[in-house]
């Protein structure tokens, strides 16, 4: 991993964005400096870099858009071909746009038909080779686990579904009095030193995972490993770097305190609102017919009279409350049993609202919100007052996810589907914290261009 403004970038997703980005690029200048060889050309050798440049920024874009460099991406989900079509025909229709908006941008037809279907094939034998290298160990970091309880048997089953593992895990070391809850064939024997193990398995790491941390801890043995250039890590630190959230089972107050983020800055907040206030109000104009046409739709469907928005009571920024805005998605009477949260195949949910909830049209509205200074386009999703108070009541380390500004979209909205009750918020909870310790104005544009993959795959609509 490697860490950019406090956010962690698996290191291989990088280089395969880095080495696409290459074939992108000279699919377009080569592709450029092969036809006009052959004719009399106009453009010159800056035009063709200029050309080039956008023409590769476009395509890693939408690609990015679309989760092909996503690290959690998994086989079940990847789908590549049909992310492909989807992340090209969007850059496509990005760079028509940008020439005729920018007619000084234009090349010829023939040259963009041409470097697409050089890139494509390019990428394609890049995906190949990626396929053919992602489950090799060489690829991998060789961690060593300290316990042999449930935190470790936790730690066994990580990552396991993704198509890049970025660590392998070599063996756990049990402790003294601890309870061996993993297989006996991942326990590595601990008559020898720790340092022989780590040198024997040539360890990269050693991650602190005991279920007890009063229990018995080599502590002699992991500062020898240390000193001798093994890196040693314990095991908050690892799930923030491997899984980007914070483990509420074993996360305490100390370790918060001494970690590092949870900034909030003066000019960090002032460049956040100032970046909501040029998005929101662009994206008003930008996403207005698709509103006008909601709007039609809610009317022709419940009739003239009945209610196009809905208002609800959200919890914000420092516990403050503020209405929120959304298309109506359910029938007027969705709540006269009461509050309750949304559950998969909602009888409530009209056919419009269904289609908008789909493809998040239900959330535009919220862009008043953001204007307003009531919500950001990136921050915890907001919650209604009373489910707010139970968690708070149930669930440790709950309010501090109101530490920032909610958000449209967010880090636990991505990496977690649509949660709907007190086990979902704990999940979805441990994703808030590692935004609001994480958070940056590098981490909202990278969710922000990860939301076009749940709007286009409809992941988490409920």
């Amino acid at each position: 991993m490697i860490r950019i403004f406090h956010h962690y970038i698996s290191k291989v997703f990088l280089s395969l964005f880095i080495v696409e980005f290459g074939i992108f690029f000279s699919a377009m200048y080569f592709g450029s400096e092969f036809l006009l060889h052959y004719t009399e050309s106009r453009f010159s050798e800056d035009y063709i870099l200029l050309s080039s440049l956008l023409f590769a920024i476009t395509l890693t874009l939408s690609l990015s858009g679309i989760g092909l460099y996503r690290r959690s991406l998994g086989w079940n989900d990847y789908e590549l071909l049909s992310r492909t079509s989807v992340g090209f025909s969007a850059a496509i229709f990005i760079i028509v746009s940008i020439y005729y908006v920018f007619p000084e941008f234009i090349i010829a037809r023939s040259v963009l038909a041409y470097s697409l279907l050089l890139a494509f094939l390019g990428m394609m034998s890049c995906r190949f080779i990626f396929k053919r290298l992602a489950g090799k160990n060489v690829l991998k970091k060789k961690v060593l686990v300290i316990g042999s309880g449930n935190n470790a048997q936790k730690i066994l089953k990580s990552n396991t579904g993704y198509i890049h593992r970025g660590f392998e895990i070599v063996g756990c070391v049990a402790t003294a009095n601890e309870p061996k809850t993993v297989a006996q064939n991942t326990l590595i024997d601990n008559k020898k030193k720790l340092v022989d193990i780590a040198q024997q398995y040539n360890i990269d790491e050693i991650v602190v995972a005991v279920d007890d941390r009063r229990s018995t801890m080599p502590v002699d043995e992991l500062l020898d490993c240390k000193i001798s250039g093994i890196e040693i890590v314990d095991l908050l630190s690892f799930y923030e770097r491997e899984k980007a959230y914070l483990d509420l089972e074993n996360l305490h107050p100390s370790w918060m305190v001494f970690s590092d983020g949870f900034s909030q800055s003066g000019f960090r907040t002032f460049v956040k609102r100032f970046v909501d206030i040029i998005a929101s109000f662009s994206l008003l104009l930008f996403t207005l017919p698709v509103m006008l046409l909601t709007a039609i739709a809610i009317c022709i469907e419940s009739g003239i009279k009945a209610p196009i928005f809905y208002r609800q009571v959200r919890v914000g920024e420092n516990n403050q409350n503020f209405n929120v805005l959304k298309f109506r998605s359910m029938r007027t009477d969705a709540e006269k049993q009461g509050i309750q949260c949304a559950k998969e195949n909602d009888d409530r949910i009209t056919t419009v609202g269904r289609f908008i909830r789909k493809y998040r049209i239900d959330e535009l509205p919220q862009i008043f919100n953001v204007f307003k200074g009531d919500m950001s386009f990136v921050g915890p999703r907001p919650e209604r007052p009373n489910f707010v108070g139970d968690y708070e009541k149930a669930i440790p380390f709950y309010p501090e996810r109101h530490r920032v500004k909610p958000g449209i979209t967010g880090w636990a909205q991505l990496c977690y589907p649509y949660g709907a009750n007190e086990y979902d918020a704990i999940q979805k909870l441990q994703y808030d914290l590692y935004y609001v310790k994480n958070y940056s104005l590098f981490l909202d544009l990278t969710i922000i261009l990860h939301t076009v993959e749940v709007v286009l795959w409809g992941k988490g609509a409920r």
